[in-house]
């Protein structure tokens, strides 16, 4: 309820946004010619829902009366397909100006901390004329790629654009941290939703990345920025003139408690390794296969490889490619799930399980070698995968002796 709230004020506001765009030149014209312009950062630390896990960032614009917070984050969930677009990288995000008075509508109970810029007022002409120009209508829509284009790149940019004529400088970067120990940092919380995201994303989130890079986290740009230092007219200055804690909330955020143990993803796949070791040992002995185990178990493993599957081929989102999980999560397994109830498959059925049982135990031992960090709950189950193999393999051996 809390999300579709915020979803629906989210797109009030953007009425309000086109309305503001069709008058922005009136009220231009409003200003005194000596309203300065100020420019902030403004950075709300992390939500309890899984799309807010990762904080969120604003610029404000203040200029005489007008006190505007640009929003890159802003989504129509209820628009026709969003669904489908969303997961084929197709979906649209607004940038959208937002009046002070319903700047923290959806944030409430989030620490928000404001890090006034120390721009000249050419820069923070040149930023606020960027933004009302971006917040127009024709223009206020971009592909949103949660790692290189999102509601923290796109501040950083324009900042950057704002002072191209000087020299900026981040510091030092506190590490090379990859994407996905990024992520799981800020999403340990939430197990399931990390599980998912290490099946999906591939060996490209796995590299070492550089401090800008970084700053597709709100967070980290806040502490890059604050840290930062602009040279002009051969003098060095902060970037950050004032910071303000605006609002005085928890520094870890609105994230729900972690997953209980007994219910996360390695417990999990434990308990489906331990039912696979008790169910094979009896097929073994008794010289039968327990169909329902395989048929559900690589039905399972079949649907997950399907989806994968569909994002390569028709997603654009970013790092899905090369992903090593295929070499145990991929359409093939619907032979097992499906032949292990068809006695003619049983040729094909034992091709499977002998190609399935090498790919298994080369990948349990190779995976140290491969590029890709896998989440420690996959093992149990591709040891499931093989443990099923070879008991059917073993099975037909005291079946043809």
């Amino acid at each position: 309820m809390r999300n579709c709230n915020y979803l629906l004020n989210r797109a009030a506001f953007f009425l309000l946004a086109v309305i503001w765009a069709l008058n922005c030149q009136a009220q231009t014209d409003s200003i005194a010619a000596d309203d300065s312009i100020g420019v902030s950062l403004v950075t709300f630390y992390p939500g309890d829902e899984s799309f807010s896990i990762y904080g969120h960032t604003e610029i404000r614009v203040q200029q005489g009366k007008q006190d505007l917070y640009y929003n890159y984050g802003v989504f129509d969930f209820n628009s026709p397909g969003f669904v489908y677009r969303f997961v084929t990288g197709e979906a649209l995000y607004y940038c959208m100006p937002i009046p002070e008075q319903y700047a923290r509508l959806g944030m409430e109970g989030r620490r928000m901390v404001e890090q006034r810029l120390n721009l000249t007022q050419a820069q923070a002409k040149r930023v606020r004329d960027f933004l009302v120009i971006n917040s127009l209508p024709a223009n206020n829509t971009y592909r949103y790629r949660y790692l290189t284009d999102n509601c923290s790149t796109r501040p950083r940019d324009i900042i950057e654009m704002a002072v191209q004529e000087s020299t900026l400088n981040y510091g030092k970067a506190p590490g090379a941290p990859t994407y996905r120990e990024m992520m799981s940092h800020y999403g340990k919380n939430y197990a399931w939703q990390q599980f998912g995201i290490d099946i999906v994303l591939g060996s490209e989130l796995d590299r070492p990345l550089s401090y800008r890079e970084q700053m597709f986290v709100p967070m980290v740009l806040m502490q890059a920025v604050q840290q930062a230092t602009i040279e002009r007219d051969g003098r060095t200055e902060p970037l950050v003139s004032r910071s303000e804690v605006m609002v005085d909330a928890s520094e870890q955020g609105l994230v729900l408690p972690p997953t209980p143990w007994w219910c996360s993803p390695l417990t999990v796949g434990l308990a489906v390794l331990m039912l696979a070791l008790v169910v094979s040992l009896r097929d073994v002995r008794r010289k039968r296969v327990t169909r329902w185990l395989d048929s559900s178990f690589f039905l399972v493993l079949a649907l997950v490889g399907c989806i994968i599957t569909f994002l390569v081929t028709c997603s654009q989102h970013e790092a899905l490619w090369p992903n090593y999980n295929v070499l145990w999560l991929h359409p093939l397994a619907l032979i097992p799930a499906v032949c292990v109830w068809i006695p003619r498959a049983r040729p094909l059925l034992t091709g499977y399980h002998w190609a399935n049982a090498a790919v298994m135990a080369l990948t349990l031992a190779a995976w140290p070698l491969i590029p890709q960090e896998a989440n420690v709950a996959f093992f149990p189950l591709m040891a499931t995968s093989l443990l099923r193999s070879v008991s059917f393999l073993l099975i037909s051996a005291r079946q043809s002796a």
